[in-house]
């Protein structure tokens, strides 16, 4: 479960910048997580109450957006969607296809009292 580990950071991330500005407590905290990132949004949104417990963001809700997967396809030369790594163009069926949008994982911005 590396939700944990990802919730531990973002907890780091959060009080360090609190701190750089002088925040004593934080309300929200709104990530971004794209489809392709193989992060569970509710598995982080448990980790996130368990690693907040004595932080500055104790009381603080997680919102999550969540990106959806984009890829560029050689063979179509156009953009498609791309629900996992490794299926195929919906267009044509080639699996020639680069990842442009999804895999975000990242703090978009930081509420306080």
């Amino acid at each position: 479960m590396h939700e944990l580990a990802l919730a531990q950071a973002m907890i780091e991330l959060v009080a360090a910048t609190a701190r750089k500005h002088g925040v004593q407590r934080v309300t929200a905290v709104r990530v971004e997580i794209g489809e392709l990132a193989h992060v569970e949004p509710e598995a982080l949104q448990f980790c996130f109450q368990s690693v907040v417990r004595g932080t500055v963001a104790e009381r603080a809700r997680l919102e999550i957006e969540r990106t959806p997967g984009t890829a560029w396809c050689m063979p179509c030369g156009d953009t498609v969607p791309l629900a996992r790594h490794g299926d195929p163009c919906p267009a044509c069926g080639s699996y020639q296809l680069t990842p442009v949008r999804g895999d975000e994982l990242r703090v978009r911005d930081i509420q306080a009292a």
